[in-house]
């Protein structure tokens, strides 16, 4: 992660003036109006996806499924952008909508479920005490801990 910012600017590196990069391995045509202009995009693409993915991988939080959402987005955005379409970050969002409804609700359900057995948890604990007997000076003393 420390590394991203060094990778955002990987762009810099590019050709500003022209369509076409020729190297002694390929030949690269953009219909971007330079190779520069691509180049940003992509990085502008590829950096949150990349981050994204670390964090959706190392979060231990149950809701961490809702992470697929931005990175959905971010996908469908990518593949436009190689597939050289200008439309980019138009209509990406018609294509996010169907995975949405999959996994809001999922999610929902999860906390859901986990709030359900805080609160009865909580409740049992509650009532025990509740049903307890205590002297005056206990139930002060109870106040203060």
């Amino acid at each position: 992660m420390a590394c991203t910012p060094l990778l955002y600017y990987a762009y810099e590196s590019f050709p500003s003036d022209t369509q076409v990069w020729e190297t002694s391995l390929f030949t690269f045509t953009t219909k971007f109006p330079s190779i520069y202009q691509y180049a940003w995009f992509l990085t502008g693409k590829i950096i949150p996806v990349l981050l994204l993915l670390i964090w959706f991988f190392t979060c231990k939080h149950w809701w961490h499924w809702i992470i697929l959402v931005p990175l959905s987005m971010y996908i469908f955005q990518l593949f436009n952008l190689i597939k050289q379409n200008f439309g980019v970050d138009e209509v990406e969002i018609i294509y996010v909508i169907p995975i949405m409804m999959v996994i809001i609700p999922f999610v929902y359900l999860i906390r859901a479920k986990l709030f359900s057995q805080m609160r009865q948890n909580d409740l049992k604990s509650f009532e025990e005490e509740l049903f307890q007997k205590r002297s005056f000076w206990q139930q002060i003393k109870d106040l203060f801990r």
